[in-house]
């Protein structure tokens, strides 16, 4: 039996791999159960459909960090799915448009790509967790009044194609890409902006997040680890402590 429990370590934080199909929330719920304590956040929030690195802090001395934790770089790992566009820019919502392709080569694709890297201003979606008047974005959008909130800058360091770069052609096809970028950037809206200018559309159909500052989501948590009967020898064992990461935030 591992008898260890986190009000002997005080606080901690933990990486999770988030499945699909699971809350940010879900998984900050299951944790909460795990270490049977309460102060229990998450330092960026992960859409259902999306899967990836989840970084969860324990403890108060844990949670004052979060805001830290949120300012690093981000790294995606993202499917498009062109000639289709939704009312999310994602799988969750309903088709708005379907524009066929035609054919576009490589260096179209580039080209397009080339106009998002850098600086630039990025207007929220209507379908996000961004609060108005105390309440999160979506909650108008369901009830249909239209929010549009102001453009925000944000920077985009890196945006590569991982496909193989081939010619894309047809009603529908779908184009994988890697993105690195700065804190609030959206790539669900990048993704629709990239159809766009493409003059196809686009959703985005799968989303990936491999890396949050200097965490990385090869060293975290997976789902059956918080599943297991062990479920807390496996936490315990993986925690990071307030005092190192306090050493690589320096």
């Amino acid at each position: 039996m591992f008898s260890k429990t986190i009000s002997e370590v005080e606080a901690g934080v933990f990486l999770v791999d988030k499945p699909v199909d699971i809350s940010s929330f879900g998984v900050v719920s299951r944790l909460r159960r795990i270490l049977q304590i309460k102060k229990v956040g998450h330092a960026g929030t992960l859409d259902p459909f999306a899967t990836g690195l989840l970084i969860l802090c324990a403890g108060r001395p844990a949670t004052r960090l979060i805001s830290q934790f949120m300012d690093g770089q981000k790294e995606y790992l993202a499917t498009l799915r062109l000639g289709v566009e939704t009312a999310t820019q994602d799988t969750e919502g309903a088709v708005t448009s379907r524009t066929p392709l035609g054919e576009l080569s490589p260096l179209e694709i580039e080209e397009c790509l080339q106009k998002f890297r850098g600086g630039q201003m990025q207007v929220p979606p209507a379908y996000s967790a961004l609060k108005h008047n105390g309440k999160p974005l979506y909650y108008y959008a369901r009830k249909g009044i239209d929010i549009v909130k102001d453009a925000r800058p944000i920077d985009i360091f890196t945006l590569e194609r991982t496909d193989g770069c081939p010619t894309l052609s047809g009603e529908e096809a779908e184009l994988s890409i890697r993105v690195v970028c700065s804190k609030g950037t959206y790539i669900r809206t990048l993704a629709a902006d990239i159809g766009r200018s493409l003059g196809c559309g686009a959703h985005l159909v799968q989303l990936r997040r491999t890396r949050s500052g200097f965490f990385t989501v090869d060293d975290s948590l997976t789902w059956d680890d918080l599943s297991s009967e062990e479920a807390l020898k496996h936490c315990l064992g993986r925690m990071i402590t307030v005092d190192e990461v306090c050493k690589l935030l320096q």
